[in-house]
């Protein structure tokens, strides 16, 4: 199936029922009195996370969805029914935002989690409320009020807890496939991955963390150049990046740490706090240099770049350095848990002060 992590759609509420003039008549009983029934109210339109779905090609070709409209009111005091609501299944991970305002109405992160995007109309009142001792007969009734009409954009930002940046070819497929199942395209060529791929890491009973694979970036993203910048999105709720750098360029005019700074530079421009998101450095291709080369170009480019944080060295191919690493993403996502469960917990302990109110 092809992947769609972008729609537009349009969805309109139901309308409210028309309240209704109506007045008894029966034999015997020339003066009834009024009996018109209110409107229904119009139905709302939902969004549901579905977990089963992870693309929106399917609202590439339906883009109307409407709920149905509120039945009008009736003689006899009957009252119209209402209208039914319209759920549409989506993505977990879709972040909704209303086009015309750029609002970000909300994002469905959990299945069977319920977005309200389209608030249906009020029922309009029958002549039964208008009566009184001055209005014997009244002829009076209220229209329904319209639905919500809403253009939205729908995003699906995939969950993950880890996520792969780097240039393309800096062995991120390579790297998603050795320690997950996941099988990515992969190839000596740029742009191999054309579409986010999610893995998973398992490393024991009840252990295991999400790792995301994006198409690489190159210099000129920001202004449209490349692939990877629409998939940028897909960081932006992950817990660590990891930057991947090829150790060993098939081109030894490229400089790695030229190439660090130039895709940070990127992703500076596209905003947001995924250049503040906490980043490890890995080497990848680690299998092409001998040690004392490697040992050596490493110690460059740490020095250029000036970088404090954590580094790895791993090999797709023989596997070297993989599991070192997972063991220590493994560990850090698990500190985090522990960092967030404290945290929750605290806040709960935490008497309440009217006058921080």
């Amino acid at each position: 199936m092809k992947f769609v992590d972008e729609a537009i759609i349009k969805v309109e509420a139901g309308d409210g029922g028309n309240g209704c003039v109506s007045f008894r008549r029966e034999k015997y009983i020339p003066k009834g009195g009024p009996d018109g029934g209110d409107g229904g109210d119009g139905g709302h339109v939902f969004l549901v996370g579905d977990e089963g779905l992870n693309t929106l090609v399917d609202f590439r070709h339906k883009r109307l969805h409407r709920a149905e409209r509120g039945q009008n009111g009736m003689g006899r005091q009957m009252y119209g029914r209402k209208g039914q609501s319209l759920y549409i299944r989506v993505p977990v991970g879709t972040r909704v935002k209303d086009l015309d305002t750029g609002e970000v109405i909300g994002e469905i992160l959990e299945d069977g989690q319920e977005l309200l995007v389209a608030r249906g109309g009020k029922h309009g009142l029958g002549n039964i409320h208008f009566k009184s001792s001055t209005n014997r007969a009244p002829r009076q009734a209220t229209s329904g009020t319209p639905g919500e009409k809403r253009n939205l954009l729908l995003e699906l930002i995939v969950l993950a807890d880890v996520g792969l940046l780097g240039m393309p070819n800096a062995g991120k497929s390579s790297l998603i496939a050795k320690m997950s199942h996941a099988r990515p395209k992969i190839a000596d060529y740029p742009f191999t991955t054309l579409y986010p791929n999610l893995g998973v890491v398992k490393m024991g009973m009840g252990r295991s963390f999400v790792i995301a694979d994006i198409p690489g970036v190159i210099e000129g993203a920001a202004e449209g150049a490349g692939l990877g910048l629409q998939f940028l999105k897909h960081l932006s709720r992950t817990r660590l990046v990891l930057h991947l750098v090829d150790i060993a360029p098939m081109d030894e005019s490229i400089d790695p740490a030229a190439e660090v700074r130039q895709l940070v530079a990127e992703v500076e421009k596209y905003g947001g706090d995924l250049a503040d998101r906490e980043r490890w450095l890995v080497l990848t291709k680690r299998d092409l240099l001998p040690d004392e080369e490697f040992e050596a170009r490493k110690a460059r480019l740490l020095e250029k770049l000036d970088w404090q944080g954590p580094v790895f060295a791993v090999s797709s191919v023989t596997g070297e350095g993989v599991d070192k690493l997972a063991q220590a993403l493994m560990k850090h996502l698990e500190d985090l848990d522990r960092d967030e469960d404290d945290r929750a917990q605290q806040a709960d302990e935490t008497p309440y002060d009217p006058t921080q109110s």
